[in-house]
């Protein structure tokens, strides 16, 4: 089906929670990163420079180019994008241009630029997977048509991003595909065949990775050796608990006096808790709520088949890693690592929300009005 000339605006409700957040987590993040900032970078804002030049100006570029172009080019651009993310999440493993830390090889970097090819791929994996499964048609039921070949890219990118290793990432993307292909009508036994082939094999990533094994070990037992593999969430726990209705003020947070590691990425919603108390940080969640609720709306709407699964990808993505980050920082989940859309410290993950939003923006001004 060809798309012509978009019918109406853009959701202004999406539009406003997205850069409303977007916004607040710059502040946010300033002020959860100002201490580590000032102690080794120098200056308290180094991390804020550093976000609003290669996140925020990149990111805004991405988010116009997203609302604008037509989401049909983007079925176009599905198979070279897959293959750019492939080919970045390979070079990740080339010596000279990858990054490690904490025992992960993650990033690529190229004198001051730093670029995290999962974020990118989370995108062009939902993008090229919608484009696919709309290809299928009738043939959406057929084991071998359908689900072979979902398994196979599924597998290849998910086995890249468990080399790095990022089990959080590699989780984030199944679920992500979970959510696609239930929504492409897959049927029941299929997505049961799949369900049990991700869990056993998360299963024997858990057995393989102590450091992965221990941070279950910890979401089971709270209270087990807080000043080692526990020290994480018990931190995380102590800001959101210090925080208590209302918070401690903005900037007055003491969990980020490196008490607590990455307030300003991983751990960022603790220092919301904390600065910012139940009350106000529950808005937070709320927001994100909204998000779904916009996301799936256009998603119910959307003018095709590709379109439809392109929202529910990117409305999943958004609200499956705020649910993983902020549910591993309340000690409902394990630590996984993951950034809070929008909210947390990286550029990469900040210009990829804010195409993705984009793009899911988009085909909301083509949606139907049933």
């Amino acid at each position: 089906m060809e798309v012509g000339a978009p019918r109406k605006s853009v959701d202004l409700i999406l539009l406003f929670l997205i850069v409303g957040l977007t916004l607040f987590g710059l502040i946010m993040m300033t002020s959860a990163s100002s201490v580590v900032a000032e102690r080794f970078r120098g200056d308290p804002y180094f991390f804020f420079k550093h976000q609003a030049l290669y996140g925020g100006l990149g990111g805004v570029v991405a988010f116009v180019i997203g609302i604008f172009m037509p989401y049909k080019y983007w079925r176009i651009l599905a198979l070279p994008g897959l293959i750019l993310a492939l080919i970045l999440l390979v070079l990740v493993f080339i010596p000279g241009l990858r990054l490690e830390y904490g025992g992960a090889s993650r990033w690529i970097g190229v004198g001051p630029l730093t670029l995290q090819p999962t974020e990118i791929t989370k995108l062009a994996f939902i993008i090229y997977l919608a484009a696919l499964l709309e290809r299928k048609g009738e043939d959406i039921r057929d084991f071998r048509k359908s689900v072979m070949p979902f398994l196979v890219i599924t597998g290849l990118i998910g086995g890249l991003i468990a080399l790095q290793p990022d089990i959080g990432t590699l989780f984030t993307i199944a679920a992500i595909a979970g959510a696609m292909v239930f929504a492409s009508g897959f049927r029941f036994r299929h997505l049961a065949i799949i369900a049990l082939a991700g869990a056993a094999l998360f299963a024997v990533l858990l057995n393989t990775a102590r450091y992965r094994l221990a941070r279950v070990i910890v979401f089971l037992n709270p209270d087990l050796d807080q000043q080692g593999i526990g020290y994480q969430v018990a931190q995380s726990l102590l800001a959101v608990g210090t925080g208590g209705i209302w918070g401690l003020g903005f900037g007055r947070s003491r969990q980020k006096y490196q008490y607590l590691p990455e307030p300003a990425s991983d751990s960022i919603f603790a220092i919301i808790a904390e600065e910012l108390g139940f009350v106000r940080s529950s808005i937070v969640l709320a927001i994100f709520a909204l998000i779904g609720w916009r996301g799936f709306e256009i998603a119910l709407k959307a003018p095709d088949v590709f379109a439809r699964l392109v929202a529910v990808g990117i409305t999943s993505w958004i609200l499956l890693q705020a649910f993983v980050n902020i549910g591993s920082i309340l000690g409902i989940l394990p630590l996984t690592g993951i950034p809070l859309p929008f909210v947390s410290y990286g550029g990469s993950a900040l210009v990829t929300n804010l195409l993705a939003a984009g793009i899911l923006l988009n085909i909301s001004r083509y949606n139907s009005s049933q």
